[in-house]
């Protein structure tokens, strides 16, 4: 039995925009055929469709869907319907065009990536850990090479961009496991519309973080505007919560390091103290009784049992002052980390600096393999560009799948990957005839 032929209740739930219990009773009512395969019933594709083309106008699940759920749907000419885009028919084939590693679990594929991510729902479906993507951005122009070429075109605007994407969002989705998670790079001009369709596909309570990225230094420009320095990245989960989140810190850098530990010990190097009382007063405990001749302030008890505070002092860990008064030594060497925010200060570079015009920052994307993927997961990337994605996933021993029709950006990842020693091995996508 060749199961990419049937569909689970979940999926037709999902496609009709309906509850698992309302697919149960368009079956027990004999309106949708089902197959029973163990304890689970599965419908066929053909089935679907022909209740599809029975029940053309379902009224009452869209209202229910709508009217329960913070989602909203854009509504505009030529939107496909989901369940055609995920299930038609694939037509072609991966050609292989560079094979030099055959251990290599990583591959890069040249063509359109619609067809390129239909076809890996074949093989892929439900096991992608991590998506970074940094479409087009809807501009209307052309981007060039250093040398005044033409790498790709983006040219797409309005809705035909916006159909462009939601359709490779639906394979996307697909692709992902259940602990995965997807970022989209982009920009502010069109991210609000795009967060509207991602809603859509993802499902606004699987949604994590609108997050702002610093992409230049301030700008000076004449029109009567502020200026535009960021853009976006929309970070979402195939099921909220239960996301790889590896929750990896912000370290701490020279400038805070300065500003929260400013001062010097020749043994422990930079630190700071802390008061070693609280608020509240303790009336018979350990916490509220004498230490070395001293009783914690009025209306406050000692933070920690005279034992812990006795071995901090033998330790040299509480500074005293002057007068006497006792406080904790805490050690910049000994700090965590800070939780990472929202908004992220990652500069692109110049054209000067990069192969590729619209190449992102490696340390944005080392941030988010490490905090949104494991040494186990693949990391997708299907608008490749300079392979940056590929690099980041490689560097931390991730598997990983790069996608682009662009020839600038097979050449530039080729040239990368044989400089670097990496394995990959490269394909193409052939359509049949």
């Amino acid at each position: 039995m060749n199961e990419s032929n049937f569909l689970t209740l979940e999926e037709v739930a999902r496609n009709l925009k309906v509850t698992r219990q309302t697919v149960s009773k368009y079956i027990q009512s004999q309106k949708l055929n089902a197959i029973k395969i163990n304890k689970s019933y599965r419908i066929t594709i053909n089935d679907f469709e022909d209740f599809i083309n029975s029940n053309s106008t379902i009224e009452e699940p869209q209202i229910s869907y709508v009217n329960k759920t913070k989602n909203c749907n854009l509504e505009y000419l030529g939107k496909s319907n989901e369940f055609e885009v995920i299930n038609s028919i694939k037509h072609g084939d991966f050609r292989m065009i560079d094979f030099k590693y055959p251990s290599s679990k990583n591959m890069f594929i040249f063509g359109d990536n619609y067809f390129v991510l239909k076809k890996l729902l074949g093989s892929h479906k439900s096991s992608i850990d991590l998506i970074y993507i940094d479409p087009p951005f809807g501009t209307g122009q052309a981007f060039n090479s250093i040398d005044d070429n033409e790498v790709y075109s983006d040219r797409l605007v309005n809705s035909e961009y916006l159909e462009f994407l939601r359709k490779r969002l639906l394979l996307l989705r697909e692709l992902l496991s259940e602990q995965g998670s997807i970022y989209l790079h982009i920009d502010k001009k069109i991210g609000h519309y795009v967060k509207i369709i991602m809603d859509e596909v993802f499902g606004y309570k699987n949604f994590i973080n609108d997050i702002t990225r610093i992409k230049c230094n301030p700008k000076n420009f004449a029109r009567s505007a502020y200026g535009n320095y960021s853009d976006m990245i929309l970070y979402y989960a195939k099921y909220r919560d239960k996301q790889i989140w590896n929750d990896v810190k912000e370290p701490l850098n020279e400038f805070k390091k300065k500003k929260l530990f400013p001062k010097y010990h020749p043994d422990f190097g930079s630190y700071t103290t802390n008061p070693i009382h609280a608020p509240g007063k303790t009336i018979n405990g350990d916490t509220g009784s004498e230490w070395k001749g001293l009783m914690p302030p009025k209306g406050r008890h000692w933070r920690y049992r005279r034992e812990v505070l006795d071995e901090l002092d033998d330790k040299g860990l509480i500074e005293w002052s002057k007068t006497g008064n006792p406080r904790k030594i805490v050690l910049a060497k000994d700090h965590k980390g800070f939780k990472v925010q929202d908004v992220w200060e990652f500069k692109d570079k110049g054209l000067s600096y990069v192969n590729y015009p619209t190449q992102k920052n490696r340390d944005l994307l080392d941030r988010i393999i490490l905090n949104s993927s494991n040494e186990s997961s693949i990391v997708l990337d299907c608008f490749a560009g300079s392979g940056s994605t590929l690099l980041a996933a490689n560097k931390y021993g991730r598997n990983w799948i790069g996608i682009d029709n662009s020839t600038h950006s097979i050449n530039v990842v080729q040239n990368t990957f044989k400089e670097k020693r990496i394995g990959c091995s490269f394909y193409e996508y052939v359509p049949y005839d």
